[in-house]
This record gives C-alpha cells, sequence and structure tokens, in this order.
C-alpha cells in the first residue's frame, strides 16, 4: 500500500503522520504527498511550460542539448539516458537544471554544479522553472524533516548538509511507447534513484510502476498538485538501510505523459556514510559515479587498444 501523507501534519510534526512515513520509508519506500505550498494551478503551469518545450522542433531543442557539454544541464534527447544496462537506452526526453553558483564559488568548477542552459523558448521558461524550483526544494525539505524524525534522528538532522544542494529539477516527456519497442525498450527502465529524496509531480498519466517486495509491480500515480515521494541509494545508505530505495519503472503506454522530479540530494562535500560509520562517502563522488555511468554521452567508455 503506498500512504497519503498530508504535507502539513508533516510539518506540525503529527505523530500518526510520522509514524506513516515511516513505515512508507522502510516498506514501499514509496508515499504521495498532499497540502504542500504548490497549488494544482502551480504544477500544471509547470507541466504545460515543459511539454510546450518538448513539442519544439528538435533543431530548437539541439541548441540546449547536453550531449555537447560535460555536465547533466539542458536537453536530454531520446536515448541520453540508459539506467539499465541490461535495458535499451530510454526512449523520453528529458530537461535538467540545478542549484546555481555564483562563478567565484569554488565548488562552481564541479559538474554537478554545472551552469544551467536555458532555452530562448517557450517564453518565460527560465522564469517558471527557476521559481518552481526553489519552493519545490523548500517542500522537499518538510519532508526530509519529517524522514529524520521518522528515523529518530533530530528533526533538523539533514538540514545543514543542502545549504548548497545538488537538487536536480528534472521535466520528463513520455511519449506514446513506440510501434517498434520491443521488451528491451522503455520509457525510463527499472532502477533506483541516486540521491536522498525525489518529490515528483505528474500530470496524471498513469505509467509509474514501483516494485513489491515479493516480486511484481504497484502502479503509482498522483493528480497535478499532488505528488510522489520515494527515496535514493544516497539516503538508503546514509541511514543505514532504515529509509528504502526501491526499484521502479514507467514502461509507457498509447498516451504522452509528463513527469516532474526534483532529485533533492545534499552538498557535494556531505559525509553520507552510514550514520554512526567511521567511514567518509563524499555525497558529490557518489553523484558523479552514478552520472557517468547512466548519461550516456558522460559514459567511460575504455581507451581505444
Amino acid at each position: 500500500m503506498i500512504p497519503r501523507l498530508d504535507a502539513a501534519k508533516i510539518a506540525a510534526r503529527d505523530a500518526d503522520t510520522i509514524a506513516a512515513l515511516s513505515q512508507a520509508a522502510q516498506g514501499t519506500g514509496f508515499a504521495t504527498v498532499h497540502n504542500t505550498a504548490l497549488t494544482e494551478a502551480r504544477v500544471r503551469e509547470v507541466i504545460e511550460t515543459y511539454r510546450a518545450f518538448f513539442h519544439l522542433p528538435e533543431a530548437q531543442k539541439r541548441d540546449v542539448d547536453m550531449a555537447r557539454t560535460g555536465s547533466n544541464r539542458g536537453w536530454g534527447a531520446a536515448g541520453s539516458e540508459q539506467v539499465d544496462p541490461d535495458a535499451n537506452p530510454d526512449y523520453k526526453q528529458f530537461f535538467d537544471a540545478g542549484f546555481a553558483l555564483p562563478a567565484d564559488d569554488p565548488l562552481a568548477a564541479l559538474s554537478v554544479y554545472a551552469p544551467n542552459r536555458w532555452p530562448a523558448q517557450p517564453d518565460a521558461f527560465q522564469a517558471v522553472i527557476t521559481a518552481y524550483y526553489r519552493d519545490a526544494c523548500a517542500v522537499a525539505m518538510t519532508v526530509l524533516r519529517g524522514i529524520a524524525e521518522a528515523i529518530d534522528a533530530p528533526r533538523d538532522y539533514f538540514a545543514a548538509a543542502f545549504d548548497k544542494p545538488m537538487a536536480l529539477l528534472r521535466g520528463n516527456y513520455y511519449p506514446q511507447r513506440p510501434a517498434w519497442a520491443t521488451a528491451q525498450d522503455f520509457g525510463i527502465a527499472t532502477h533506483t534513484d541516486y540521491g536522498c529524496l525525489t518529490l515528483l509531480a505528474t500530470d496524471g498519466t498513469p505509467g509509474l510502476e514501483v516494485r513489491k517486495r515479493g516480486g511484481g509491480w504497484i502502479p503509482v500515480q498522483a493528480p497535478p498538485g499532488e505528488f510522489i515521494i520515494n527515496f535514493g541509494e544516497m539516503m538508503e545508505m546514509w541511514t543505514k538501510g532504515r529509509v528504502q530505495a526501491t526499484p521502479h519503472r514507467v514502461v509507457g503506454t498509447d498516451a504522452e505523459r509528463i513527469s516532474v522530479p526534483l532529485f533533492f540530494n545534499p552538498a557535494h562535500d556531505t559525509n553520507v556514510a552510514p550514520i554512526g560509520s567511521a567511514d567518509v562517502i563524499r555525497a558529490g563522488d557518489h553523484m558523479e559515479k552514478r552520472f557517468s555511468e547512466t548519461y550516456v554521452h558522460l559514459q567511460r567508455r575504455p581507451a581505444a587498444p
């Protein structure tokens, strides 16, 4: 079962809501959240802004093609990401934007803080997306504080690590499942998210499936204005398994689908080794490794003989 949680009750530290969040974190690894500061109208505006971009001619989108860079900012064409090495590259398109650092910040040279690349069209694209990014991060922090309480840590246990978050906002465009698609072709193949917390808005179209612990798949969806949350590999590692990263996928249907995940991750130098461990695992090292494995233009290929 995927619990439906009230964000205002998470913020108010309601005991029953925190207990339900704890069960979700240790069980399916997924929940839905409603009653946030992000209204249905606001989410629909963001979704339609992304939709307008993805419907542009490919030549216009190529102006911000991330394949021309050494980073993951801008547009990713179909086939730009391969999250499962046993499946074909995903047939979705996407657009990534992240935290903007001043040019003189020492971390600005790192690929995980690469400059954002903004298209000239649609009008107001940058303004709409950057405003949503800011407010979605605030919602994600509310949930993260609830997670800290859910694992019996101080409420602000994670908060200080997010002063310069490697938070990535993505617009995903899943077209109708192509006629040529095989059993190895997905909108996005089976994977776990890499980071801490994912806050996902969708246009309400079905498609997301979550793997059950005993096998099989659970469909999960939420209308615009409600959010699906799930947890990533970094959070599972950081909490010593008290929060679960659950595999999920989008197979695709006969309808196009827009989703908008915020991947909420801590600052680059944050030690995300298991709580109480003497180990040091930098968050940025983990993210850079996973990006280099799954973004096709960043994949490390063996040197030619």
